[in-house]
């Protein structure tokens, strides 16, 4: 028997629920459809909200050839095939078929080069599904002949409407008798993902039924049985956040060995190598930053050789990246700079620059004394010259406290010889 998301899948527009934005009267799709017309599309939105339903809907209501490929099993070869029928489809004078790409964020940029020349012919209509965003991962040249929409999760009533109708339609569901309680845990498990909604439901369901086939469905049953048959790691939902903030947290704690358990964890659990290789660069500044400069350069030195070899081998230079960073000293301190900095614009709103810092490139802003009395710090010994650079009603205030730490230290002094008592070093 087919999963239960997959018996509840919908057919049409009609039976599709959510995402008004796109698919409701007189949304852009809609539009699209009425007109018999459709771009090269990106649907970017978290997993279990209807991407591939939706690609598969539109290509029922345009009645066009649909092809569709995962970027996890797919590679060059497939995508050229593929096209290839196209063209031949084409040939027989048939309209041009669609092409829905499944976690198209997979694929490399020699994939995604190939499908280029198809897409800006009109051999083909791409429809691209991603969780990650398209800025990041679709390479500039494909993601300029596509439109992206944005895919929301589902919200609490239409995850209650999608329950329902699965406990009265369902071939299999609507012979037990079901009570629905209480829903609280059974929505927060699933987190706005539909697919890991129906996924609960039916394990409920299967494993709550006595032999009457009677089945109660509460917070307190639903708990019991997820604890007992949830998978340790689950990279799109609640454990996806825990155990990265986990790993971040193991870091920023100087624990080499807490932060390579939970990395294990997510490399066991399916994870994108860019995603952690992402966060370490961010902890890398924000968590370790001056204090040590270097991890900055080790993050992201880690991100491109992680992407360059994939896994399994990733994992190696992951660890090496995560042992680094953990095993650093750590200063906050550029975090908190920028933090205080955004702050006092935010409080001071745009402050005006002083005459002496502003550019001056034409003859009326020189009159004007635009740059008039700038020092040029080169100009004098040590390259330092004493002179106001933050805007008059900010003179003096300290935005950047160096850390606790050597290399901050030496930061600190090192001002404190320059700036005497001005800043407060």
């Amino acid at each position: 028997m087919q999963p239960l998301a997959e018996r509840m899948r919908p057919r049409s527009l009609a039976e599709y629920l959510g995402q008004e934005h796109l698919v409701g009267e007189g949304s852009v799709l809609r539009q699209a459809l009425a007109a018999g017309f459709l771009p090269s599309i990106i649907l970017w939105g978290p997993p279990g909200v209807g991407k591939t339903t939706l690609a598969n809907i539109l290509a029922t209501e345009l009645k066009r050839p649909f092809y569709s490929l995962s970027a996890i099993s797919s590679g060059v070869k497939e995508v050229r095939e593929t096209i290839q029928k196209a063209e031949q489809q084409q040939f027989f004078g048939r309209a041009n078929p669609l092409l829905f790409i499944d976690e198209i964020h997979r694929f490399s940029k020699t994939q995604q080069d190939a499908l280029l020349g198809a897409v800006e012919k009109g051999t083909i209509t791409l429809i691209g599904a991603t969780t990650e965003n398209p800025s990041f991962e679709v390479i500039p040249a494909l993601l300029s002949r596509c439109q992206v929409y944005v895919l929301k999760l589902m919200e609490e009533a239409q995850m209650l409407r999608l329950i329902n109708e699965a406990l009265k339609r369902d071939e299999y569901l609507n012979k037990l008798k079901v009570v629905l309680e209480s829903s609280t845990a059974l929505l927060h498990y699933a987190g706005g993902d539909a697919r890991k909604m129906y996924n609960i439901l039916e394990l409920v369901c299967s494993q709550g039924a006595n032999e009457a086939g009677d089945v109660l469905i509460n917070d307190e049953m639903v708990t019991k049985i997820l604890q007992q048959n949830l998978a340790l790691y689950d990279k799109g939902g609640e454990q996806h956040y825990d155990i990265i903030s986990a790993f971040i947290k193991s870091i920023r704690g100087s624990d080499p060995n807490g932060a390579v358990y939970w990395l294990a964890r997510m490399i066991e659990g399916g994870e994108d190598p860019k995603f952690i290789a992402r966060r370490m660069i961010i902890s890398a500044s924000e968590d370790i930053g001056l204090a040590n400069p270097n991890a900055l350069l080790m993050a992201t030195t880690a991100f491109q050789a992680a992407v360059a070899v994939g896994f399994p081998e990733a994992r190696i230079i992951l660890s090496q990246a995560a042992v680094y960073l953990a095993s650093s000293p750590k200063s906050n301190a550029s975090y908190l700079a920028i933090g205080k900095a955004q702050q006092v614009v935010a409080e001071k709103g745009n402050l005006p620059v002083p005459l002496h810092l502003r550019n001056a490139p034409t003859q009326l802003m020189k009159k004007l004394d635009y740059g008039k009395n700038y020092q040029y710090s080169h100009d004098f010994p040590g390259n330092f010259v004493e002179q106001e650079y933050l805007p008059e009603a900010l003179s003096g205030a300290q935005l950047y406290e160096p850390g606790q730490n050597p290399a901050e230290e030496k930061s600190r002094e090192w001002l404190r010889s320059k700036w005497k008592n001005k800043y407060g070093y």
